[in-house]
Formats: structure tokens, C-alpha cells, sequence
């Protein structure tokens, strides 16, 4: 366990350094700690270590955890959604970071509707566009939005991606750039059912990178937990 706190601390000194480097108050950004296959134990002593915000990437993991975290959390849908999923997580999950098309927030709005909730949402936006990825594409963000503005339950937040993988973290600079571009544009609009404020950009690979060029909320997991071992 004392291993989760040794990753934490050596993160959260690599992100000072970058916030340094690129001007930024590094109490700004959030640690989202990725807590897929992990256990129940290792996500509680994470929790007191500092983390205030776990991610999941599927639907059922959260519905194995959400009643087994006793401690105060907030709960980040950050992997693909499928519409038939909705209704188990809608509300249970502070955020979701993955909406990327206007059948999926039809049923987010019409489920938050039922419960009385305003779901706060962040569009997917798949920069590079990877045909491996999910999100919708950089030139359709406009559009998008604009489809989105007749829904009263959602709430947009910001963006997402997921950046192509590179050996060198320096590759992906410029798809983090870039949406930043858009985030920037958007934070200046207003715009019925936005309240833009988050960029979820960067991973264990690349989360040094995404905190220079501007990302709040970044996505960790292997750097906290270790390599998971998928056939547990």
C-alpha cells in the first residue's frame, strides 16, 4: 500500500514542476485516480491519501463499487457509454466524460429528467481521429454543442480526449494544444446548458504534458496502482 502514497507523491511533484514550467497554480488540476480491476482496499487507502475523485471505465465496475466506498468521493464515468447503460449510473457518477453523440445525451437528459437531476457532462472529442477511439470529431464540436442546446437536464462542462499513445509524450502536445483552442473558445461563450470549467486531457503516459498545455482534471491509474493484471 505504501507504494500508492510513494506513486501519489512523485505525480503530484511532476505535476508542480509542469504547472511551473508552464505558469499555471497547480492547485487548479485534479488527480482522477483510474481505478479499473482495482480493489476495494487499495482505492480506500488512495482516498486517504488525498484523492477525491475516482474514474471508472465501465458501468458495472461502478455499480460493484459505488456501495462499497464508504468515504467521501466524487465518481467520473470516464469511458465509453452505452445508451442501455444510462439508467444504472445516472445517479450515482458526478460526471460523465464521455458523451459523444445526440442519441446518448437523449437518454441522459431523459433519465436525469425523471430524477430531477441537471447531469454534468463533458463532450469527447476525438482529436487525432483514431478510428479506435470513441468521441466525436474536432470540427464536429461546434455543431455538436449546438445540437445540445435543447436539452434542459445536461449540463456541458468542458471536453475530453484520449491522446494517440507515443513513446515520446512530446507527440501528443499538439492534440492537447488544440482542444485546449476549443476549451478556451467555449469558456468565453455563453451558452444555454454550459458552464465550461473542466479539460480532462492526459494519462500515466502523458499527464505531464496535458498540465502544461492547460488540462484540470487528469487521468491516472498505472502511475498510482501499478500494472493491473487483467486476468485476476
Amino acid at each position: 500500500m505504501i507504494e500508492i502514497k510513494n506513486n501519489l507523491e512523485i505525480i503530484q511533484s511532476k505535476i508542480v514542476k509542469a504547472c511551473e514550467r508552464s505558469g499555471r497554480n497547480p492547485a487548479e488540476l485534479e488527480i482522477i485516480a483510474v481505478t479499473k480491476t482495482i480493489d476495494i482496499e487499495s482505492i480506500d487507502y488512495a482516498l486517504d491519501c488525498g484523492i477525491n475523485s475516482i474514474g471508472e471505465n465501465k458501468v458495472q465496475e461502478i455499480m460493484d463499487k459505488y456501495p462499497k466506498i464508504q468515504k467521501p468521493v466524487k465518481w467520473h464515468l470516464i469511458g465509453h457509454l452505452q445508451t442501455n447503460k444510462v439508467k444504472y449510473i445516472i445517479d450515482k457518477v458526478d460526471l460523465i466524460h464521455s458523451l459523444d453523440s445526440i442519441s446518448l445525451a437523449e437518454e441522459i437528459n431523459k433519465r436525469a429528467a425523471k430524477l430531477s437531476l441537471i447531469k454534468d457532462v463533458l463532450i469527447q472529442v476525438n482529436v487525432a481521429e483514431e478510428e479506435s477511439k470513441f468521441g466525436i470529431g474536432y470540427d464536429e464540436v461546434d455543431s455538436f454543442i449546438e445540437q445540445l442546446q435543447g436539452f434542459d437536464n445536461i449540463r456541458v462542462r468542458g471536453f475530453m480526449t484520449i491522446a494517440p499513445y507515443f513513446e515520446d509524450p512530446e507527440q501528443v502536445r499538439p492534440y492537447f494544444r488544440r482542444l485546449k483552442q476549443k476549451f478556451d473558445e467555449y469558456q468565453k461563450k455563453e451558452l444555454k446548458g454550459n458552464d465550461i470549467e473542466f479539460l480532462s486531457m492526459g494519462m500515466t503516459n502523458d499527464y505531464e504534458v496535458a498540465a502544461e498545455e492547460g488540462a484540470n482534471l487528469l487521468r491516472i491509474g498505472t502511475g498510482i496502482f501499478g500494472a493491473r493484471n487483467y486476468n485476476v
